[in-house]
């Protein structure tokens, strides 16, 4: 069975938000800000072929949702206005980017180099 941290059950995303919310299968109620998704987008284009993840800061203009798709059982396509959209999201890394209350890093924990990999 799969590891109901990584298992969304919901999403969240009504047209002009700037926060996206997730319900995870462990009751978890994900919160994610689209400049926190758009920055941390895993494509190669944003993020090269190096292993390492970095936030690219976005633009406003960046930051709006058109569309979530899932992809299979494992990830989200997220589709921006902006015509941005070969970045899937797997459902691990979504968890880890997850800036609820509960678990927003600290500003001496905010380093994301360790990251997983989408």
């Amino acid at each position: 069975m799969s590891d109901p941290r990584v298992r969304c059950v919901a999403v969240r995303s009504p047209r002009g938000a700037k926060t996206s919310e997730i319900d995870w299968g462990d009751g978890h109620k994900g919160v994610y800000p689209h400049e926190i998704l758009r920055g941390y987008c895993p494509c190669a284009g944003c993020q090269g072929h190096s292993g390492t993840i970095r936030f690219l800061p976005p633009s406003d203009a960046q930051t709006e949702i058109e569309d979530i798709e899932p992809v299979g059982n494992y990830a989200l396509r997220l589709q921006w206005f902006d015509g941005h959209g070969s970045g899937l999201y797997s459902y691990k890394y979504l968890r880890a980017l997850c800036q609820c209350d509960q678990c927003k890093p600290g500003a001496a924990a905010d380093d994301r180099s360790e990251l997983p990999r989408a």
